[in-house]
């Protein structure tokens, strides 16, 4: 195998089992402040033991996720040692930064973890605000020297010597922003529904229903907020695409040729060939109007741009249209929920409506992991957009695909174990109550 495609291959399986585990490493820790503020105000003891129950997979995926995140540490000198020296100096402060937040996160979760014998519960609940702080901070900061390698800033190059750096710049890079947000948005989103889905599942088999009807609202409460904010921050993030990236704008909508009044294309199989996009349902103007407020907008499309500088529209479309679509699959599945359980009163228990949920769980997701490979594959040839293509970043030696058979199944191994630890439990109740808790709530 080229040492270039093993290279990427194995950083995207790394980085793609990675996003997951920490994805709810950062949702899990709003659940748990909720439901302890909600325990402390309402006097309701489930709410508390949701929030223990909800301990587990929050420590079980802290550990696997600070694992996994060293072994990236280790292959990112390891895969991309030239790309490493060029942009060290620069994105190193994000990369500090974010190893005082898992600190952070270690530190306090510790404490609720082992002081719930010991801590008041007014202790335990103020242990869960500065762990959602940090969590929420350390996916901010690790975005931040992603969306540098979208939109390098903070140096100057003199004949090819890194001059002039200012770290600050580069942490505050023109995508940093709207990429923060919306990644931080899509973690509450995912983490809610996967923890919804977890709950319906519980639910369907009759499982502690008390427990989970709490469980089911206060997870997809979580995500139904954060849902609408991570459209509108998507929506941010292509206005700025339209000016900052231009190219992977293109991609994404598959648009081959500078169109004034540009249609929106959903669904279709792009063709470089013929520059057309086949099967592919075109709105007309959308796109213009969605990326520069103007029907009649000019939009750059790939002819725009030199051969060989530009991502690929046939991976870069369909991944960019399976984002969008499952984010309307989660608004359906929520405003069915939310519709029934205004206009009778009380969460919804029908088979179809718990079906409905536990069928759009994944897809928060899902939705994840295709925007961040519509991030990256948009990006490409680039490793740092416009200053260091990816054949110039990585390493000239061989042998990675022998690496990379090993670390994928290591990973399947560790989310195997990690799928067993999560549901096993879930047969003898909610997903991971004690037989004494179990004793206390039931009547």
């Amino acid at each position: 195998m080229d040492h270039i495609v093993a290279a990427r291959i194995l950083m995207g399986i790394s980085l793609g089992f990675h996003i997951v585990y920490s994805t709810i490493g950062i949702g899990l820790p709003l659940l748990l402040m909720i439901a302890e503020w909600r325990a402390l105000r309402t006097g309701d003891e489930l709410f508390h033991q949701l929030a223990r129950h909800w301990i587990r997979p929050a420590g079980v995926l802290f550990a696997i996720g600070a694992v996994s995140g060293t072994v990236l540490s280790f292959e990112l000198g390891f895969l991309w040692p030239r790309f490493m020296s060029f942009s060290g100096p620069i994105i190193g402060l994000a990369f500090s930064m974010e190893g005082f937040a898992f600190f952070t996160e270690a530190i306090f979760l510790a404490l609720y973890i082992y002081g719930a014998e010991r801590l008041s519960r007014g202790m335990l609940f103020f242990c869960t605000i500065p762990l959602t702080v940090a969590s929420a901070f350390s996916a901010v900061f690790v975005i931040s020297a992603n969306a540098w390698m979208n939109t390098p800033a903070g140096f100057s190059l003199a004949n090819g010597v890194l001059v002039d750096v200012h770290p600050l710049q580069a942490f505050a890079n023109p995508a940093w922003a709207h990429e923060a947000l919306h990644g931080t948005m899509a973690a509450y989103v995912a983490t809610g529904f996967a923890m919804a889905g977890v709950s319906a599942a519980a639910m369907l088999r009759g499982r502690n229903l008390d427990l989970n009807k709490r469980a089911l609202t206060l997870s997809l409460a979580v995500a139904s907020v954060a849902l609408p904010l991570m459209l509108i921050s998507g929506d941010w993030a292509a206005t700025i695409l339209a000016v900052q990236q231009k190219p992977k704008l293109a991609a994404m909508e598959a648009l081959f040729t500078t169109t004034r009044g540009a249609p929106l294309v959903i669904a279709g199989w792009p063709d470089p060939a013929t520059g057309t996009v086949r099967y592919g349902i075109k709105i007309p103007k959308l796109l213009s109007l969605l990326a520069h407020r103007d029907f009649d907008a000019v939009v750059e499309g790939l002819d725009a741009f030199p051969p060989g500088t530009t991502p690929d529209p046939r991976i870069v479309h369909p991944f960019f249209d399976l984002m969008v679509g499952s984010s309307f699959i989660m608004v359906g599945a929520a405003a069915w929920f939310w519709w029934l359980r205004w206009r009778r009163r009380e969460v919804p228990q029908g088979k179809w409506q718990l079906r409905a949920l536990l069928f759009a769980s994944p897809f928060g997701m899902i939705a994840l992991e295709s925007g961040w490979l519509v991030t990256e594959f948009g990006r490409q040839p680039w490793i740092a957009q416009g200053r260091m293509r990816v054949a110039e970043g990585v390493t000239t030696q061989s042998g990675i695909g022998l690496v990379l058979l090993t670390f994928l199944i290591v990973y399947l191994a560790l989310t195997a174990g990690l799928l067993w630890l999560l549901f096993r439990p879930s047969s003898a109740g909610t997903g991971m109550e004690t037989k004494q808790e179990v004793r206390h709530v039931e009547p």
